[in-house]
């Protein structure tokens, strides 16, 4: 099992022996899931954004309550924050160099595989955890409706803080702290859940191309689909689920399709213009497929980290990057596995 964030409840004092060995069962499940325990004292209170952060959304034209959008890129390592803007489109607001993820490129497909998840997630508010072992999370909400249909498994797979992961997006305190704010924000100014893109990497013609050996080649496809509705419109693009497989910005005759496996109802309406973009998308990717050369498969070590978070743990150490990074005092989680790195030999 994909160990469980504890969400708020009745706290009692731990004594120092007890402490000590909170922590050490806890070194021994990180191992296998994102872990969380009742820890006294951790986090009192929720974070708040900071009159800097304040100062850098009104310099972007956006307001602290309006919706929010999450992307998540594995091989790059860095998750970022879109914001809606004046305009009434979203628009960066930041990008966060991640800390620590677990697994390799491709779904989360069951428990216990360390894999961090692929695909569209949407957090309401009931999945924001203020009192989480790792400082502050958020649940992706993993495994979603098509992930359930097709039987995957696994639970609180969140991006949570304390730069360790065993299936879920790591970041540092700070990071995660401000992103709990963003998002906590927008969400008590009216938005109902915001959506989580989750992604193996940025989803170019070329980057395709060079991943077209892969087995996941086919679901990363899919997943393009989505992230170019998002980029081309500068909007949360519609979900569905049919066919098994996600389906974007689309209406079907009778409603939406009720089993994801099921095959999709006929299309009652489809934006014409974006359909036709959307398209040459899909070309361009099968011109760079068809003209790329072959290059090895990669073989991938247990995760990764962002290159900046890298140079550190291997100028510092596992010891003081943790103390660095996160108010808990749990190590880096597989310092071995981030000082190598995962996608060394590939063409990125």
């Amino acid at each position: 099992m994909n160990g469980r964030h504890v969400h708020p409840m009745k706290r009692r004092p731990l004594t120092a022996a007890l402490r000590r060995l909170a922590s050490i069962a806890l070194l021994g499940a990180s191992l296998s899931g994102c872990v969380g325990m009742d820890m006294a004292g951790l986090s009192k209170e929720p974070p708040t954004l900071s009159r800097k952060t304040m100062a850098e959304l009104s310099k972007k034209g956006m307001r602290s309550e309006s919706p929010v959008l999450v992307r998540i890129f594995k091989q790059e390592s860095e998750l970022e924050v879109w914001k809606v803007d004046k305009t009434g489109s979203y628009a960066l607001f930041k990008t966060y160099p991640m800390c620590r993820w677990s697994g390799k490129l491709g779904p989360k497909t069951k428990s216990g595989d360390r894999q961090a998840p692929e695909g569209f997630y949407h957090v309401s508010a009931n999945m924001l955890n203020p009192n989480s072992q790792y400082y502050v999370s958020f649940n992706l909400g993993y495994p979603n409706r098509l992930e359930s249909a097709r039987g995957y498994t696994g639970e609180a797979l969140m991006v949570h803080g304390a730069c360790s992961s065993a299936g879920c997006y790591a970041m540092t305190d700070q990071q995660v702290g401000e992103i709990y704010a963003l998002v906590q924000k927008a969400l008590s100014g009216g938005q109902q859940s915001f959506q989580v893109q989750a992604y193996p990497f940025r989803m170019t013609a070329k980057n395709m191309a060079l991943h077209r050996g892969d087995e996941n080649f086919p679901f990363w496809r899919t997943l393009k689909e989505g992230y170019d509705a998002f980029r081309l419109t500068k909007r949360q693009p519609k979900v569905s689920a049919c066919g098994g497989r996600y389906v974007f910005n689309a209406e079907f005759a009778g409603g939406e399709p009720v089993d994801p496996l099921a095959a999709c109802p006929p299309l009652t309406n489809a934006d014409a213009d974006l359909m036709a973009k959307m398209q040459a998308e899909r070309e361009k990717v099968d011109s760079a497929v068809a003209g790329a050369k072959a290059v090895p498969i990669t073989a991938y070590v247990d995760g990764g980290m962002h290159p900046s978070f890298r140079a550190r743990l291997k100028k510092d150490g596992a010891e003081k990057l943790a103390a660095g990074v996160s108010r808990t005092k749990y190590p880096v989680s597989r310092p071995d596995a981030a000082l190598a790195d995962p996608f060394k030999g590939s063409i990125q």
